[in-house]
């Protein structure tokens, strides 16, 4: 069971991690695995559990309006110099605590819509340079917004002696054996986690757990990081 003092402590870590902004609830529980009924044991909005943690609560973003949602959606294609695709978007919301999930971008509609609702925006802004992303034709380089089945991969952790490796696959089971033979200790796979992202997710934990990397991909981890890696399920 997930306790006050790690939700606080998770809010913390994060915010550290972000400049000193504390997380909105959606981040929170893609960083984390933590759910909102977890949380909501303690407190009865996100914003209280950000006070507890020593922060003033976000500004409401449980419904974005629709022009604030175009202009950021404007803004990343600017940045990518493209349209953005879903991987997009999770990897600009992971690292800008103020950037949507792609949830609420699928609520303006399928690809069609709103690549349409987009190219009005720019007009009306004069983002020349948007209004002929959205008139090219859709890139192939990841799952649009809108699409309902995503190509997803693997982001394991196997543990071998008192060990662990964290790598990507696009199967866990093939991975498990081909290391199997390997390395003279066969490794055990302790969880995975699905993405679309499975470069950008795995360089998180890369990232997260790096003052205990060992050779390559193995780490020396407590249980607590096992722990919170487990409580990532599927990111997409």
């Amino acid at each position: 069971m997930t306790s006050k003092d790690q939700v606080i402590s998770e809010i913390q870590r994060i915010a550290e991690q972000s400049g000193g902004a504390p997380p909105g609830k959606n981040r929170f529980e893609t960083e984390t695995g933590i759910k909102e009924y977890e949380w909501l044991k303690y407190w009865a909005r996100w914003g209280d559990a950000l006070i507890e943690a020593g922060f003033k609560p976000n500004p409401r973003t449980s419904a974005i309006a629709e022009e604030e949602l175009l202009e950021k959606l404007a803004m990343l294609a600017r940045e990518l110099g493209r349209f953005p695709v879903t991987r997009e978007l999770i990897l600009k919301a992971n690292r800008d605590p103020s950037f949507p999930s792609p949830a609420p971008f699928r609520r303006l509609g399928g690809q069609k819509e709103l690549t349409a609702r987009l190219r009005e925006h720019a007009l009306a802004k004069q983002y020349d340079d948007v209004v002929a992303m959205c008139e090219e034709k859709p890139s192939n380089n990841g799952a649009s917004l809108t699409d309902s089945k995503i190509s997803t991969g693997f982001v394991y952790l196997m543990k071998s002696g008192r060990h662990y490796k964290i790598g990507r696959t696009v199967s866990v089971g093939s991975r498990e054996r081909q290391l199997a033979i390997k390395i003279p200790v066969p490794p055990t796979t302790i969880h995975s986690i699905e993405t679309d992202d499975p470069v950008g997710v795995e360089a998180y934990w890369h990232r997260r757990f790096e003052l205990k990397r060992g050779e390559g991909e193995w780490f020396d981890l407590t249980s607590e990081d096992v722990k919170a890696f487990k409580r990532w399920k599927r990111i997409v």
